[in-house]
């Protein structure tokens, strides 16, 4: 029972992973003895947050833009030509847009579903040869996708796209463990609350002290918290559970 937390030896993959909450699981693992693999679309951030985790442990830069097919499909490739397995996916890239409901553009719809949505199912998809080599009945491979608790309840903010992409998310979560629990592959989301990222920047600078004052736990999220779920979805504790959304909000969405 002691090391039921362990992951250090285990190599994964965190999409998103140059800042927000992709950085904040990324180094999570790399402290605790995972190969990281991350991608982002720019390039820059995503090489110089590796730069600096590898200071603490293995991480590698891998850019690419998931909201294309050519990404996908690129950012697999060069997986699979580094690695004979991947034992941790992170489905966490993302996107959101706002506009008022009589003005809400396509173009901003099908952004974040392509992101959101369909880069997470073909990643996944282009990355089950490795993630099928990694996970055995006593210790399966794991995907880990990033929700959000706006996808459990609706916001009050007109992002439509973003909070049907997130309860899209949830669904294919529970479908895809289904179907991958007889590979040996546990897949299971995480529906973080509010946490100090980019993409929550404006609301929080507009918002975070009535968001605060709004949560049962008095705060947002720290790097600790959605870390600390990221870990035990990816190691033995969590080897009976999959098709799972655990909300990390501090309880905002249950009462």
């Amino acid at each position: 029972m002691k090391n039921l937390f362990n992951i250090a030896g285990k190599v994964a993959l965190v999409t998103g992973g140059s800042r927000g909450i992709g950085e904040m699981i990324a180094t999570g693992f790399v402290e605790n003895g995972v190969k990281v693999y991350i991608s982002a679309r720019k390039a820059k951030a995503c090489d110089e947050l590796a730069e600096r985790l590898s200071e603490k442990g293995a991480c590698i830069s891998l850019p690419f833009d998931l909201a294309t097919m050519e990404g996908v499909k690129g950012l697999a490739a060069e997986i699979a030509s580094r690695e004979d397995r991947l034992d941790i996916l992170v489905n966490n890239a993302g996107a959101a847009w706002g506009e008022p409901i009589d003005d809400y553009s396509e173009s901003g719809w099908d952004k974040v579903f392509n992101i959101n949505v369909k880069g997470p199912f073909f990643i996944t998809q282009k990355l089950l040869p490795l993630l099928r080599k990694a996970g055995t009945h006593e210790n399966p491979a794991r995907i880990i996708n990033i929700a959000s608790i706006n996808g459990i309840e609706p916001p009050p903010l007109e992002t439509y796209a973003y909070s049907s992409s997130k309860a899209g998310v949830i669904m294919l979560t529970r479908h895809l463990a289904g179907r991958l629990a007889g590979d040996n592959i546990l897949v299971n989301a995480i529906a973080p609350g509010p946490f100090p990222s980019q993409m929550m920047a404006a609301t929080l600078d507009a918002m975070g002290d009535a968001i605060k004052a709004a949560n049962p736990r008095k705060r947002i999220g720290t790097p600790e918290d959605i870390a600390g779920v990221a870990i035990f979805l990816a190691s033995r504790a969590s080897a009976y559970t999959t098709g799972a959304v655990i909300p990390c909000d501090g309880g905002a969405a249950e009462v």
